[in-house]
């Protein structure tokens, strides 16, 4: 009974702390997103950002980046959040091994076997950059997306 408890409270907590939905990050910043107007709230529930925004608000909008970047120039330091697409990409069919076939033969009345071939797609992960958000004293100066 003890191991049925703890298993249930790890898979609680795990289905908790993986879960990052536009809700739960207007949760965590709420102060920051009431203090804007209703148009920008509107833009970040889509998931838009823009030019000027500052850090929360584009956290909120699209998550946590799933890398950054960091960058010094005359202009001052530069923080680019990068998003990014993840997907399986087909690569084609590879022959795996062989199947066992037993048929009866009705004609010689013996049992024969064949082998056949057995094959199965293939597919790469991949992943590309699809957002990339640059911040210079805390602000976005540049969005870059692919379309």
């Amino acid at each position: 009974m003890h191991l049925k408890k703890i298993l249930f409270f790890a898979g609680l907590l795990l289905a908790l702390a993986g879960c990052s939905t536009i809700d739960t990050r207007i949760r965590e910043k709420q102060d920051a997103f009431n203090r804007l107007d209703p148009q920008a709230q509107s833009k970040i529930r889509q998931g838009v950002v823009e030019v000027g925004y500052t850090e929360d608000m584009v956290y909120i909008a699209l998550g946590r980046p799933d890398a950054q970047r960091q960058k010094t120039t005359l202009k001052g330091d530069e923080t680019t959040w990068i998003y990014k697409t993840y997907y399986e990409q087909y690569e084609g069919v590879a022959q795996v091994g062989y199947r066992r076939v037993v048929f009866f033969d009705p004609g010689t009345r013996a049992y024969n076997v064949y082998y056949e071939p057995v094959s199965e797609p293939v597919y790469s992960e991949a992943e590309e950059n699809n957002i990339l958000v640059t911040f210079v004293n805390g602000r976005v100066t540049v969005i870059e997306q692919n379309k």
